[in-house]
This record gives C-alpha cells, sequence and structure tokens, in this order.
C-alpha cells in the first residue's frame, strides 16, 4: 500500500501527503472559535468533561484549569511544527498575517499555556488499538477524526451529552498562536498517552505536498503493508502528564486574550453556575475552587460582576443566581409543529430590572444562551428554562448552533425539521410573552392605566385603543423583528361632544386654566443665535394633569398637550417645553432632570422634524389647533418610573 505519509523517525508530528495544494486557506472554524475568546474554549473543555462522567458516579466532575509557562525544549515535537511554520506560504492578505504572527511568536522560550484537566470521568478508550476504526475506541475517534463525535451506547446518555457537532475540539486549537493542542489519556486499566492536533495550511515541505492537519503520533505498519496511526506513551514533561483516570487538555502559545484568570472564572460561571449549584460539576482555577459552597462568593463579587440590579445590561449571572436561589421553579409547556415540551420555569420580576434575559439550560448544567424574548427585551424579568426530562433536553441539543451558544434552525438542512424548529423557537418568545404580561398586570393591579396625578403610565397591551384615537399605528414584522410606524395626522378630528342640558356640571367638568409662573435661573443662558426661525417666548404656563397625556412604548415616549380650550396658548404657532421632577413628596426639582441625557432625539409630531433641546427647553415645537404632540426616543438609562411638572412656554 501507497505510504500516504511522512515517515521520517525523527518528526513526532505527521501530516497525511497530497497531490497538490487546493486549499491555501486556515479552517474558517478556528477564527469561529477564537472570535468566542476564552468563554468558547472553557465551555467546549468544561462541557467534553460533563459528558465524560463515569456512568453511576456520585461525586461531581472535577476540572482543574491551570495556566503558567513551560519551556519551549519540554514541549514534544515543537521543532516540527517550527519548520513546517517555516515553509507555510500565504495567498491572501488574512493568511499572509496569520502565518507572519505564527512565525513571530514560534521563537520564544518560554511559553504561556493552558490546561484543563478532569477527574471522576472515563477518558478515552481504546488508545493501544490507535487507529481502529471501532466506534467502542473513543480515542480513535477523538485523535483522528475531525467533526465526528464518539456516541454512547446508552441513548439516554447520548440524548444528555452537550457535544453533538463534533467540531469543538477545534476550540483549543483556536486558542493557541500556532494552532496547537495536546491532549493526555489514561483509562481506566492505567494505560497513559498523549496526542495532538495543529491545524495550519496546505503546504509544500520538503519536496512534496501535505494536508493542513498534523497528528502528533507515531505510525505503524500492520497487515498487507498498510499503515495506522498508534499514540505515543506519555513519558513527556509534567506538564503534559495525566496520571489519573480521564483526559487532560494541554495548549501551548495560549494567546494573550485567553490568558486571564478572571475571565476563566467568570466564564465558568456563567456558562456552568447551573452545573455547579446542583452538584454536577466543581471547578478549580489555579489555587480558586468554585464549587456549591463558593460560587456565590465570586458572583456576588463586585470585583467579577456589576452588582447594580438597574446597571447590569450585559453579563446576567448575577441575576440568574438570585431567580435560582430564591424562587420556586413552575411547569412551561412549549410546542413546536407536532409535540409539547415541558420546562422547569424559574421566574423573577423586579422593577429595578432594566433588560429581561432568560438563561436556556442543558440538562448537563450548561447555559446554552442568555435568550432575547420578542419584544420584551427592556422589560423588567429575568428567567432560568431547564429541560424537564431527557425528550425535552435532546430537542434542545438538536437546535443549538454548533459552538452551543444559541438556539437556532440555520444549521437543520431538512426543511420540515428547520421549520418545526423555527416554530419552536418563536412559541418560546410566544409563551414568555404571556407570563412577562400577567406579570405585569400583578404588579400593576389597575384597568389598565396608573394614575400618578402629574403622569399615566399605560400597559402596552391595553392603551392600543386610546393610542389609536391620536395615533395611527402600521406594525410590521419580519422574522422576530418588530417596527412600529407612527402616523400623526395635523388636523385631528375632534370627537363630538354629547349636549349637556345641565350648564352647571358642563361648568364643572371644564379643565383648569393654565397658570402664568415665572422661570427658573438657569445658568450660562445662551443667547438665540436664530431669530427668524425662534419666536421669542416671554411668558412661561404649567400644565395641569387633565391637560397632559403620556404614553410609554417600549423606548418611546409620547406626550400630548391639549390647549383647545387655553386662549393664552392655542393661538400661539409654536412653543417650547420644560419638565420638572416631582418627587414622591410633590416637591419640584427643576433643573434636577437633563434632556439630552434621558432621550436620544425627540420628534415634533406635526412636523415629523427633530426638536431643538437649548438651554433644557424642547425648542419651537409646533402648536396644530390647540395640540402639541411630541415623540421621545428614550436612551437605556432612562428612569420610566419619574413623575414630571410640564411647563410651556409661549
Amino acid at each position: 500500500m501507497i505510504n500516504i505519509f511522512e515517515n521520517n523517525i525523527r518528526n513526532l508530528w505527521k501530516f497525511s501527503v497530497i497531490p497538490g495544494i487546493e486549499e491555501s486557506t486556515f479552517n474558517k472554524v478556528l477564527e469561529r472559535f477564537y472570535d468566542l475568546g476564552i468563554s468558547g474554549l472553557v465551555r467546549e473543555n468544561i462541557q467534553n468533561s460533563l459528558d465524560g462522567k463515569v456512568p453511576g458516579e456520585s461525586n461531581p466532575v472535577i476540572v482543574t484549569i491551570k495556566t503558567g509557562k513551560v519551556n519551549k525544549n519540554d514541549i514534544p515535537g515543537l521543532e516540527d511544527i517550527k519548520d513546517r511554520i517555516s515553509c507555510l506560504i500565504g495567498r491572501n492578505n488574512y493568511t499572509k498575517e496569520t502565518i507572519e504572527h505564527m512565525q513571530n511568536k514560534m521563537n520564544a522560550e518560554e511559553i504561556d499555556f493552558i490546561s484543563f484537566e478532569d477527574f471522576n470521568t472515563k477518558g478515552l478508550t481504546g488508545a493501544k488499538n490507535g487507529q481502529s476504526y471501532d466506534p467502542k475506541d473513543t480515542w480513535g475517534i477523538y485523535a483522528y477524526n475531525k467533526g465526528v463525535h464518539s456516541e454512547e451506547e446508552d441513548t439516554s446518555l447520548e440524548k444528555a451529552r452537550g457535544g453533538s457537532h463534533g467540531i469543538g475540539k477545534i476550540a483549543s486549537n483556536a486558542a493557541s498562536e500556532l494552532h496547537m493542542m495536546y491532549f493526555a489519556n489514561c483509562d481506566d486499566q492505567g494505560n497513559k498517552h498523549l496526542g495532538g492536533t495543529v491545524q495550519l495550511i496546505e503546504h509544500k515541505y520538503k519536496e512534496k505536498y501535505y494536508r493542513s492537519t498534523g497528528y502528533f503520533t507515531d505510525i505503524k505498519k500492520i497487515e498487507n503493508n498498510e499503515e495506522r496511526f498508534y499514540p505515543y506513551e506519555n513519558t513527556f514533561n509534567e506538564v503534559f502528564e495525566k496520571n489519573t483516570r480521564g483526559l487532560k487538555i494541554i495548549i501551548p502559545f495560549l494567546r494573550k486574550q485567553f490568558n486571564s484568570e478572571k475571565d476563566i472564572i467568570k466564564s465558568v460561571c456563567d456558562s456552568f453556575f447551573i452545573a455547579i449549584l446542583e452538584n454536577k460539576l466543581e471547578v478549580i482555577v489555579n489555587d480558586k475552587t468554585i464549587n456549591r459552597k463558593t460560587i456565590k462568593k465570586y458572583i456576588t463579587d463586585k470585583n467579577y460582576y456589576i452588582q447594580e440590579i438597574s446597571e447590569i445590561k450585559d453579563e446576567f449571572t448575577p441575576l440568574y443566581l438570585n431567580t435560582y436561589m430564591n424562587n420556586k421553579p413552575s411547569v412551561i409547556k412549549i410546542k413546536d409543529m407536532n409535540k409539547e415540551y415541558c420546562f422547569k420555569l424559574y421566574f423573577n420580576y423586579n422593577e429595578a430590572i432594566t433588560k429581561g434575559r432568560m438563561a436556556i439550560i442543558r440538562t448537563i448544567g450548561m447555559k446554552i444562551e442568555d435568550k432575547k424574548i420578542t419584544g420584551n427585551v427592556n422589560k423588567p424579568f429575568n428567567a432560568i428554562l431547564i429541560p424537564e426530562s431527557i425528550a425535552e433536553d435532546a430537542f434542545l441539543k438538536s437546535l443549538e448552533n454548533e459552538s452551543h451558544t444559541e438556539l437556532s434552525c440555520e444549521h437543520i438542512k431538512d426543511q420540515e425539521l428547520q421549520k418545526n424548529a423555527k416554530r419552536f423557537i418563536n412559541n418560546i418568545s410566544k409563551e414568555m410573552k404571556k407570563i412577562i404580561e400577567a406579570e405585569i398586570k400583578k404588579s400593576n393591579p389597575t384597568d389598565g392605566v396608573m394614575d400618578t396625578k402629574e403622569i399615566l403610565y399605560i400597559v402596552e397591551n391595553q392603551f392600543k385603543q386610546e393610542l389609536s384615537e391620536s395615533l395611527g399605528t402600521v406594525k410590521i414584522n419580519k422574522g422576530d423583528k418588530e417596527k412600529t410606524i407612527v402616523k400623526v395626522n395635523q388636523d385631528l378630528p375632534k370627537k363630538k361632544e354629547p349636549k349637556d342640558k345641565n350648564d352647571k356640571d358642563k361648568k364643572k367638568e371644564k379643565k383648569k386654566p393654565v397658570k402664568k409662573v415665572k422661570k427658573p435661573k438657569i445658568e450660562e443662558q445662551e443667547k438665540q443665535d436664530d431669530e427668524e426661525t425662534s419666536i421669542e417666548k416671554l411668558t412661561r404656563y404649567n400644565t395641569y394633569p387633565d391637560r397632559v397625556k403620556r404614553l410609554i412604548i417600549r423606548d418611546k415616549e409620547y406626550i400630548k398637550f391639549d390647549f383647545t380650550d387655553s386662549p393664552e396658548i392655542k393661538n400661539a404657532k409654536v412653543c417650547d417645553i420644560a419638565l420638572a421632577v416631582i418627587d414622591g413628596m410633590g416637591e419640584e426639582y427643576a433643573n434636577e432632570f437633563n434632556l439630552k441625557n434621558n432621550y436620544e432625539h425627540i420628534i415634533d409630531k406635526a412636523t415629523e422634524a427633530k426638536c431643538k433641546i437649548d438651554n433644557n427647553l424642547i425648542k419651537d415645537v409646533k402648536i396644530v389647533k390647540g395640540n402639541v404632540q411630541i415623540e421621545l426616543k428614550l436612551k437605556d438609562n432612562y428612569n420610566k418610573a419619574l413623575k414630571f411638572m410640564y411647563y410651556v412656554e409661549v
């Protein structure tokens, strides 16, 4: 049989010979996992350890993560890889830059590394059989096959596994400056072996052409002169040792951005807080232990996470911890096109929360994603969704993308299955929306309007009718995105009031007249530059609550002023508007609220033009038949609970 492998006994790494170069780029999956950073690396390796737990083992899986330095002479076969990298030739700018970067890094004396060593796990089997192609020999599958993962004979165990795509192994290569990684294995019989992979590009070396992937392995001839890979017995430096049953991943030339103990600890907590709290997992990062007794210490530490609830907008683990520890789960049912699935739902409603997210968790205790609920991303809730059984977990597993960071239907090729997956994912938001809206109603027990004297705050699904009286709305849906277009007619027809014979009662219902007030003193008053377009305003009036309607929809606020029976204002063409904050005691603070700090922009609905903000005034808003309408785009830090007194200058 033709020898397709380089057969130099001094070379510890093996590359397959090919007729010529066809692919001149690096594996695209490398870039994908590189972009995920340390969180992707931690997630992949700990997930593999959880998948490898010894059946029937009552103790948690333990993963020890170590970072440090190793001398270049202690890295097996490094000179082989340096020779290969030296002969690489890039065919485009990205490849050239990557090769140059590798060549600049490969000659360092002391090399940064990270290792992941697990305990109470099975390790890989059949290493002594090498490249056997037997599905029971997991060493051969893990070491020599790309895009494939070994499957459990027990179908329930296989469904509960975190991995399934078979490409997560390359996450370790992506963390290395030279795209290289090693794995040390000790099986149940105490056999110790060391393997490894390196991801380069197809290249020419000593007048022959080779594939991009190299294997740290020996090669032996068997029957019929056939050659197969066999692993090296592990007699290498202690950094590469594995003396107890299980697997150890070693990544030399660790990228600087991956080498942060704080980020490693946060990645462990972010992805595996449920596994740790349920005592399925314990992680030791250098000298710091993260288990069910200590994890709270890290998640509630302001040096690791933001603790102020209203400021949590990107990292939601502190909220998840509180939700899980302080709320009893309920059962939520979510359907696809054919079946109904049951999940445990931990739900927390808190007005201080500014970004609503739901953690979707696998039964092994690994978080898939911080799920955004369509139309509710800024609602004050936090939730955790966990499958009730293996059936639900297996379905979630089928929806994971290849990096285990999102539920998706894009990777599903069968059109019917893809359609079914999309239905299920959409129904998650649909069911959660019901729960969120019910909780809002429960927390705001009104008929749809919460009268706070100076403001009207109206729950979205209950103010549609009132909104339509003054605003024409059109909703456009495309996938998960919803866009609301608001159309305002300048000449709004006034509703005809039924004739009331009792004039006295009519007078009682008449709105309070506006009241002239003095302007507050404003420091550093600026001069008006554009006197032609800005009409001079000399008089300020306060507006009573019955003249103001205020509606909040997601990240927009709509305010309407009715001065139709106010002779002081209705005949004016434009006005300026000022806001003063009112506290719980009714005390007014004229200059405490900064318009520019709280609103992205303000639209005059009569002209659809952006309003100028000057000296904390909304300038030159058009008055149409005694009515003023403005739309305000809220910033993320805006406090929807504030109460205001409104002033109009004409």
